[in-house]
């Protein structure tokens, strides 16, 4: 099994930053990507973003390219989401997850049966 635990959530303002990260301990040779999803109040879970553990390929959704990076650093096991200019509609819990290979497939990475361990989530609030 792969662990993950989120970290990073909080309470900013519009316009405001956060960095979450995303640790993962266990058999993480298991894991080929990594990946945040966020779920709002009443929503489906829906993408954010996705990153390859060798390439470091990334993956985005329309909405938040040029405002959010995603990242790794493979010595920690460890994924970031640096979040900028945010907005109240960014307002979700954040979850990262695992996936056990690579997909060529982009369309794969952007939804939730790609991946099959979660983080329990981090809260992340944008006032207005």
């Amino acid at each position: 099994q792969v662990q993950l635990v989120e970290s990073g959530g909080g309470l900013v303002q519009a316009g405001g930053s956060l960095r979450l990260s995303c640790a993962a301990s266990g058999r993480t040779f298991s894991s080929a990507a990594m990946a945040w999803f966020r779920q709002a109040p009443g929503k489906e879970r829906e993408f954010v973003a996705a990153i390859t553990w060798s390439a470091g390929t990334t993956y985005y959704t329309d909405s938040v390219k040029g405002r959010f990076t995603i990242s790794r650093d493979n010595a920690k096991n460890t994924v970031y989401l640096q979040m900028n200019s945010l907005k109240p509609e960014n307002t979700a819990v954040y979850f990262c997850a695992t996936s056990p290979r690579v997909y060529y497939n982009r369309k794969t990475y952007y939804g939730t049966n790609g991946y099959d361990y979660w983080g329990q989530g981090t809260q992340v609030t944008v006032s207005s």
